[in-house]
């Protein structure tokens, strides 16, 4: 009797898990893509929610809450649709409740947590999302945050985010394999930054996907007015308005830069006569973990000036163990 086999393609994700590879034939079919944009919307918070219905929460506080969840996400090395996904429950979640600054944390965790069962093979633990809060947190907490947040999106969580958009945009395009991928990485990494800015809350997901293959197309090959057209044609959104985002996404990078190297660092040398790491500043960063080195470098300095705001995030400080963590004063 002939025996048949089932052939299943599987990629690496940093050593961490295996997962399959696109489908050509959801690539191919453009009911798919159709869907996604019809969808989107759908999933887009409502409303800035620090002017009509936070009374605590300032939008200084996000971006410290959500590079705090960049960090834990690259250091845990989740999937990048982890970190995207966690922001979006946030938010829409804080356009329907009002809560303390010092809750905005245990939020961000149980976001995390719900998009790492939804997204892993192996999700991250509870105890482990304890840790990265420094104990601020007990585990009853989390389980407890988890249940509101699923109680308020009404079980909702299969959000669209623009990873979703990333390999239907670059199918499209005319880029042999090797360049989707380099492509894609720094798309990911765009989006990835975008999330952590206030100013993309109301941005739909495929504007931002758009905006971050834009990006990475200008930095790795110049502008291109034809590349701007081909996104207009996969998703009819006008070129004006992904050059419009591009400019933005654009703003958002250079800030993050700036944060890595201060402006005397450029010709300035170390005491020791070696050239400093922060010297050899690199066009775009390509991965979420460079993007938390530039926080984290930032963070520090922001904490020796600004000691008087108030203490609502523990930020994990990773030097000698994967989850050791200090409290993090802002």
């Amino acid at each position: 009797m002939e025996h048949l086999s089932l052939v299943c393609c599987e990629t690496d994700i940093g050593g961490k898990a295996q997962r399959a590879i696109a489908d050509p034939v959801l690539l191919n079919d453009n009911r798919v893509l159709a869907n996604l944009l019809a969808t989107e919307d759908k999933y887009v918070p409502r409303t800035s929610y620090f002017n009509c219905v936070q009374t605590d929460i300032q939008s200084y506080m996000r971006k410290m809450v959500t590079e705090w969840m960049a960090e834990v996400c690259s250091e845990q090395r989740m999937e990048e649709e982890v970190f995207p996904l966690s922001v979006n429950y946030l938010d829409r979640f804080l356009c329907l409740r009002d809560i303390k600054r010092t809750q905005l944390q245990l939020l961000g965790a149980a976001c995390m947590f719900l998009a790492s069962k939804l997204k892993e093979t192996s999700p991250i633990s509870g105890e482990q999302l304890v840790v990265y809060t420094d104990n601020s947190i007990t585990l009853d907490d989390l389980t407890k945050m988890e249940s509101l947040v699923l109680q308020l999106l009404k079980w909702d969580l299969s959000a669209i985010v623009p990873n979703d958009f990333l390999d239907h945009i670059l199918h499209r395009m005319p880029f042999d394999k090797h360049d989707v991928r380099v492509i894609k990485k720094h798309a990911q990494t765009f989006a990835a930054l975008c999330a952590t800015d206030c100013n993309f809350m109301l941005t739909p997901p495929s504007m931002i996907a758009c905006a971050a293959i834009g990006s990475a197309l200008k930095t790795l090959r110049g502008h291109s007015a034809q590349d701007l057209y081909s996104l207009h044609l996969i998703t009819r959104i006008d070129v004006e308005l992904i050059r419009a985002c591009m400019e933005q996404v654009e703003t958002t990078v250079r800030s993050c830069m700036s944060m890595l190297s201060p402006p005397s660092a450029e010709t300035t040398p170390t005491k020791t006569g070696e050239s400093s790491p922060q010297q050899e500043q690199p066009t775009t960063p390509t991965d979420v973990r460079e993007i938390n080195i530039m926080m984290e470098s930032h963070n520090q300095v922001s904490a020796s000036s600004s000691s008087h705001h108030d203490q609502y995030v523990h930020h994990p400080y990773h030097h000698q163990h994967q989850q050791q963590a200090i409290p993090f004063v802002y």
